[in-house]
């Protein structure tokens, strides 16, 4: 008896794409499955013949012999040769589907046992100084590190792993579900792919044990709050011989009592007394790399910003050098004798006969305290 056409048996056009192809089959082996149909004979040989079907069709060179020679030319590759495994044949059209998320359907022998080792962070308190200008700081963190006793292998000295007997050393297995066959991570060896008989001692057969290291970090100069450097391989030692992590060290800018930065400039505020903010004169004021003179103008008033280009600081990431901003603080004197107060009483008399305005200010001030009461209805 002649077998019906490839195409036919999928009710499908020979022009029929592979995404067509497969679609069909999926359609067939889900209606025809022997597990969903129990004892039917019928169903089982429509199983067979979708299968032998997407064989040939679903490869390109098969597909092309059969289109040319038709059956003749893939009697030597089609066929149900051997035993018939329903969830094998539905796993080669299922497996697409479910691969990305249990593994490869069909068992593969995954490629390596090594692992990353974890990445490790560090809070850095940092001086302002120690920001702006660099400093190699030496650091003392507790990590895991590669066992020397076992070479981080995990077996005692003189043996090694041998290979899972559960999963044959593919760290997964399969478990049967219905119609469907899921691959799920080896019990046994959590997918190692291997087993250790005789673990060593001091690392518990897990390759790595817990000790503090002391690392030497390099804080480049310019460096802000919250900026992160990595050290590269300066993490926890890897598994089965895998790659160590990286260590990534964040900086924290303690407060100072002079300067608060905001990027590349300082600020700070400079007190002076009010003879010299009325007169005029010369202050001394820090800057990060020394002191420097600033000039006050006469008749400066409390709160007036000075800016002094080139004395902030020089930003790590755009290299960019920030000024200082001194915020004026007119300071009231305090602790006056009776000799002082008379010469302050005299002085006030002697502005308020003035006809000349003295105070900048006050007459801004009492204009909206006044409109602030008229809107009140005071």
């Amino acid at each position: 008896m002649s077998k019906q056409d490839y195409y036919q048996t999928l009710g499908l056009q020979k022009n029929s794409s592979d995404a067509e192809i497969k679609k069909a089959y999926r359609k067939l082996a889900m209606k025809y499955h022997p597990d969903r149909n129990p004892d039917d004979k019928t169903a089982e040989i429509k199983f067979k013949e979708a299968k032998e079907a997407y064989e040939v069709l679903s490869d390109n060179q098969k597909r092309a012999a059969y289109d040319q020679f038709g059956h003749a030319g893939v009697n030597n590759q089609a066929g149900m040769g051997g035993g018939f495994n329903p969830g094998d044949a539905f796993n080669d059209i299922f497996g697409d589907m479910f691969g990305d998320i249990f593994g490869n359907a069909r068992g593969q022998r995954r490629q390596s046992s090594a692992q990353r080792g974890a990445d490790l962070r560090y809070e850095l308190d940092l001086d302002l100084e120690q920001a702006v200008f660099g400093e190699t700081i030496k650091i003392n963190i507790p990590s895991l590190i590669g066992c020397d006793t076992c070479a981080g292998s995990g077996a005692k000295k003189g043996t090694e792993a041998t290979r899972c007997l559960r999963c044959e050393g593919r760290g997964s297995v399969r478990v049967q579900q219905g119609f469907f066959t899921l691959q799920q991570t080896c019990p046994e060896c959590r997918g190692a792919g291997q087993t250790i008989k005789d673990p060593c001692i001091d690392c518990s057969g897990s390759g790595r044990v817990q000790k503090e290291r002391t690392i030497s970090i390099k804080i480049p100069p310019g460096v802000d709050q919250d900026d992160r450097i990595r050290l590269s391989s300066e993490g926890e030692a890897g598994m089965k011989g895998g790659p160590p992590g990286d260590l990534y060290v964040d900086v924290n800018i303690r407060s100072h009592p002079i300067f608060k930065r905001e990027g590349s400039n300082l600020f700070c505020e400079v007190p002076i007394s009010f003879t010299k903010a009325a007169l005029g004169g010369t202050v001394e004021v820090p800057t990060i790399d020394g002191a420097v003179n600033l000039t006050i103008p006469t008749e400066t008033q409390s709160g007036e910003v000075f800016r002094l280009r080139g004395k902030g600081v020089q930003s790590y990431r755009d290299r960019v050098l920030g000024d200082l901003f001194c915020n004026i603080q007119i300071e009231t004197p305090v602790n006056l004798n009776t000799d002082q107060k008379n010469i302050l009483k005299s002085f006030e008399e002697s502005i308020s006969k003035s006809k000349k305005e003295h105070r900048p200010n006050k007459n801004k001030w009492t204009e909206s305290v006044k409109n602030f009461f008229n809107r009140l209805g005071i």
